[in-house]
């Protein structure tokens, strides 16, 4: 087809990590990548993100005596996630598992500072496979001053500015609590400082990542273009050959030569597609996701024939929504001691401890939405409530944010549950919590449960008893950071097609996808690394070197 206003060997739509590393690796190959993003910002949902990859066998294991392999990876992900069609295939995770250590390398010789994340738990290390050491990873904090020219301010900052490193961010939480708490509060301290006296300005988190990918990319002259959403896919023969962005306000028209990438992020703040496709009641005013993922691409790869699944997915995590506008994500506050989560008619209903997506699922479960964070007092005076540390702010109270009695049956009344069940609860509970053994739902039986617990506190770290007043309560819902179904690919992040057929010319990954890990989280960045991982393969594929 002709017509052409302009010709790239690989379109790219969307700047997540996925997409950088897949314009590398066609910049490597000496072809021309071109990254359309559509909002005024770089980096995507992984700008956004704890900065977490989840790499089974990764090198660092191997350097400091962890014993991991690519079997014991398959073995905890064929327990954790299954077989739910396509997406999960065998073919699917093991390209996953044998390209994620290459991946590490690939990146680590780019420059990529890796920081082996020790301790932070697999999620259901419980399962075969699962490790308590953990798989996960994270990079060195950075400096985004070492961006050219007017790149610094084109990149999206996440949820938080601090520089932390690695798994800083949980012993920050016990500051009060432990002498780790505050060697990192003092590490962090020295660390913003001496930057301030130098003149820098370092990020931390999935910040620092894209920070790093873009550096990367700019050094290799990638074209990366903001304001440039794709409107439609241009498809010659059963072939898509090429994208329509806009330039000037005008569409544009723009060849790919070797094929396109859909790296688009989700739907988490498309209110029509929610509510089409995932569980209810949801609302985009719950979601922390990246204000680009409005789903647009995945209904464009739809109108070609592209197979979706999982489409009632989100990576979920427990929100409340304080009278500031923010979203509060609550996945290291509420594990710890003395505060517990009750439905509507006052009762416990799940492991508060587990993971923030299995969290979320157990909430929708339930039934109930909202559900009540039921806190005491001690929490409040030893911990951050979502990263607030200090004196409850009057306005939580004044607003109706945070409910506050001194007596369980007092704050019932407050939230609209039984009075007598929320007390039966609590006096259940604090039997568990003096014994150190939760016999309804196991908290604190597997190391992940432990892993944002109180480690001073006994006999179990995460299980407190309710016994000194006042007491509180916060609405809590089924926020996200994204949706985690989407368009349908093979191992070679190749789309298919209802009839499991290729859509030829295209390939998606990210949160664009029905996602590797099915409808699990097996452990902390395993939305990352997939998106790195077929992204890389993507590109690798579509310019004739398909991994194997």
């Amino acid at each position: 087809m002709a017509n052409w206003d302009e010709s790239a060997d690989f379109v790219i739509v969307g700047s997540g990590g996925g997409s950088m590393v897949a314009a590398l690796a066609v910049a490597d190959a000496g072809k021309r990548p071109l990254i359309l993003e559509k909002t005024d910002k770089i980096g995507g949902s992984t700008a956004m993100s704890g900065g977490v990859f989840w790499i089974p066998n990764h090198p660092l294991q191997a350097r400091d005596g962890v014993a991991d392999s690519d079997e014991k990876g398959r073995t905890y992900l064929d327990a954790a996630v299954g077989d739910l069609g396509p997406a999960t295939s065998r073919a699917r995770k093991d390209m996953f598992l044998k390209q994620g250590p290459r991946l590490f390398d690939y990146l680590e010789a780019k420059g990529m500072p890796f920081v082996r994340c020790d301790g932070w738990s697999d999620y259901h290390d419980d399962l075969p496979g699962g490790m308590a050491e953990g798989r996960s990873l994270a990079v060195e904090p950075f400096n985004v001053k070492e961006l050219p020219g007017e790149w610094a301010s084109k990149l999206r900052r996440g949820l938080s500015a601090l520089p932390v490193r690695g798994v800083e961010g949980r012993q920050l939480m016990l500051l009060k609590r432990t002498f780790s708490g505050k060697v990192a509060a003092l590490k962090l301290g020295m660390r913003i400082i001496k930057a301030k006296i130098q003149g820098r300005e370092l990020v931390g988190a999935g910040t620092a990542i894209q920070g790093r990918m873009l550096q990367m990319a700019v050094r290799q002259n990638i074209d990366i273009r903001i304001n440039s959403g794709v409107s439609e896919l241009i498809e010659d023969n059963g072939r898509i050959t090429g994208v329509v962005t806009q330039k000037n306000g005008k569409p544009w028209r723009v060849e790919a030569r070797e094929g396109v990438l859909i790296n688009a992020g989700g739907f988490s703040h498309n209110e029509a597609m929610r509510k089409q496709y995932g569980p209810q009641p949801s609302s985009v005013a719950w979601t922390n996701a990246n204000p680009g993922d409005t789903g647009e691409m995945i209904q464009v790869a739809k109108a070609h024939g592209a197979a979706l699944d999982f489409m009632d997915g989100a990576v979920w995590i427990l929100t409340s929504t304080p009278p500031s506008g923010e979203r509060y994500i609550h996945v290291l506050d509420i594990p710890k001691p003395h505060c517990i989560l009750v439905n509507q008619k006052g009762q416990r209903y799940t492991n508060e401890a587990q993971s923030y997506m299995a969290n979320g699922q157990a909430l929708y479960a339930n039934g109930d939405v909202p559900v009540w964070a039921i806190i005491e007092s001690r929490h409040r005076d030893r911990y951050p409530w979502s990263f607030n540390a200090g004196k409850t702010p009057q306005s939580w109270f004044d607003s109706g944010y945070m409910k506050s009695s001194e007596t369980i049956e007092g704050l019932a009344e407050q939230i609209n549950v039984p009075p007598a069940n929320l007390k039966a609860t609590i006096e259940r509970f604090n039997g568990f919590a003096r014994k150190g053994i939760d016999e309804d739902f196991g908290r604190g039986s597997k190391a992940y449960d432990l892993v944002f617990a109180d480690p001073t506190h006994g006999p179990n770290p995460g299980l407190g008893a309710f016994e000194k007043p006042p007491y509180f309560a916060v609405a809590i819902y089924p926020g996200d950071v994204g949706t985690f179904g989407g368009i349908l690919t093979d191992e070679f992040a190749r789309v298919l097609k209802e009839d499991g057929s290729v859509l030829q010319g295209l390939y998606a990954t990210g949160n664009s996808t029905a996602s590797v890990m099915g409808k699990t989280y097996p452990g902390a960045g395993a939305s990352i690394s997939p998106a790195f991982i077929f992204g890389w393969v993507a590109a690798r594929h579509a310019l004739g070197q398909a991994p194997n």
